[in-house]
């Protein structure tokens, strides 16, 4: 695989084409990389709903109402709609959680090693919480490592897809009760094939040269 010709070929679609789905084993490949994408000492603080059904992507578009309205097709049009979430607050429960699986997955040699993973994550969890006060800033860090490899595994298994921050987050809030489950939206991801009108497609992809991003010592 070359994975730089993936990088300089895939491009955010635009508009997509309401009669090609993607097919549900390549959404299965795709939640697997959200399951187990990185994160901050594993601390996992995300969850993700994705619609697929048109009452379920009506939902979510219903809420792209005013300033945002131009990003309703894409959710209406898409094949696959992924609202990426993060938890409220990381507490006791999910922290605990957390441990739990890693020592069902055989990550602990001893009891000793489990009691120091727990208690980074602990300590991380705290400091960001209580010291630095910067919670939902970090926890949102993680969602977009996540974004990162949702994006790149859909171009390579040849998905198009739209990343969009421009939606109204509490409104989708309200109309998937993400509150109530200790959730809030961050962002959609829009998946799907490019439709007749996706302007992007035509467009040559554009980057700042590579001198002037990347340095070497």
């Amino acid at each position: 695989m070359n994975i730089a010709a993936i990088a300089t070929t895939r491009r955010t679609c635009k508009a997509f084409d309401p009669a090609r789905k993607v097919d549900p084993a390549l959404i299965e490949q795709l939640k697997t990389l959200l399951r187990f994408a990185p994160s901050s000492v594993n601390s996992q603080p995300w969850h993700f709903i994705v619609a697929s059904s048109a009452e379920g992507k009506e939902k979510i578009a219903a809420t792209l109402a005013g300033r945002f309205e131009y990003n309703a097709p894409k959710v209406r049009n898409a094949s696959h709609v992924v609202v990426l979430c993060v938890r409220r607050d990381l507490d006791d429960a999910h922290l605990q959680a957390l441990v739990e699986q890693e020592d069902r997955d055989g990550r602990f040699a001893t009891p000793e090693a489990r009691e120091t993973q727990h208690n980074a994550r602990v300590f991380y969890t705290t400091l960001h919480r209580d010291q630095l006060a910067d919670l939902p800033r970090w926890t949102e860090k993680q969602i977009y490592i996540a974004l990162g490899s949702l994006l790149f595994g859909a171009a390579a298994l040849g998905i198009d897809a739209c990343p969009m921050e421009g939606i109204d987050a509490a409104a989708i809030d309200a109309a998937l009760g993400l509150e109530a489950q200790g959730l809030r939206c961050v962002l959609l991801t829009a998946l799907g094939y490019s439709g007749e009108q996706d302007f992007n497609a035509k467009l040559p992809k554009s980057r700042l040269a590579e001198a002037s991003v990347i340095s070497e010592i």
